[in-house]
């Protein structure tokens, strides 16, 4: 198997206490991200790197083995991504076990398919740093503005854009899918990577939950059966 799967849920969220297994609609936040990276690899291709006893117990459930229980100084509010997934890399390294890939899962984007997910590795080759899920956006650049010293507004992108209609289309990360090249991986951290490919997720797939209002709109979208998981 050329691709680890990776699904990240460390157990200090704030916003929403017990986040990454607070049931959605019945079901515990991290079992959506269980379910859909099992569709695309054996068990064995699956890793869930936490720190957290309750976040175990709840993987357990799903009769999905723990290999390690991911160190304190990694699942700090800072702790990054990067370092993160080098962690596993390198616990699988040392068992003689190397990946070209890894497709990072996180549980906060449960209306994640696993057709989505093997769309973006389809697109995948070895000359990319990564392949990364993204939505459009309506917050374009050119009418973005920031706040000088003088408290003045000042435009974030200059442009010669007179129409809104001719501003080209821009997009923004979902955090639903990504797919790292290893190799890049051990080179250079996420920050500088220079060659990505994007795959477009539709607006209401690409929820991300981050604090309670997400949550009741990630219910309220369930209930009315306005997003389909499959």
């Amino acid at each position: 198997m050329d691709s680890l799967f990776l699904i990240t849920a460390r157990g200090g969220s704030k916003g929403i206490p017990g986040k990454n297994i607070k049931p959605l609609a019945g079901k515990p936040l991290i079992h959506y991200a269980i379910d859909v990276a099992r569709k695309c690899a054996a068990d064995e291709f699956i890793c869930v790197s936490t720190d957290d006893e309750a976040i175990i117990e709840c993987v357990k459930e799903k009769g999905l083995t723990i290999p390690f229980r991911r160190p304190a100084s990694l699942a700090a509010d800072t702790s990054g991504s990067y370092e993160v997934i080098m962690h596993a890399l390198e616990h699988y390294a040392a068992a003689g076990k190397r990946f070209r890939n890894v497709v990072l899962l996180q549980p906060t984007s449960p209306f994640r398919t696993a057709g989505h997910v093997k769309e973006a590795m389809a697109l995948y080759s070895d000359d990319l740093d990564m392949v990364v899920s993204v939505k459009k956006t309506q917050a374009n650049p050119f009418y973005l503005y920031k706040e000088d010293e003088n408290g003045l507004l000042q435009k974030l992108s200059e442009s010669t854009y007179e129409r809104r209609q001719d501003l080209p289309e821009v997009f923004e990360l979902n955090g639903a899918v990504y797919v790292f090249n290893v190799a890049s991986l051990e080179k250079q951290p996420i920050s500088a990577f220079k060659k990505i490919k994007k795959y477009v997720m539709p607006e209401l797939n690409s929820v991300d939950i981050d604090d309670p209002i997400d949550w009741e709109w990630s219910e309220f979208l369930i209930e009315k059966k306005l997003i389909r998981l499959e």
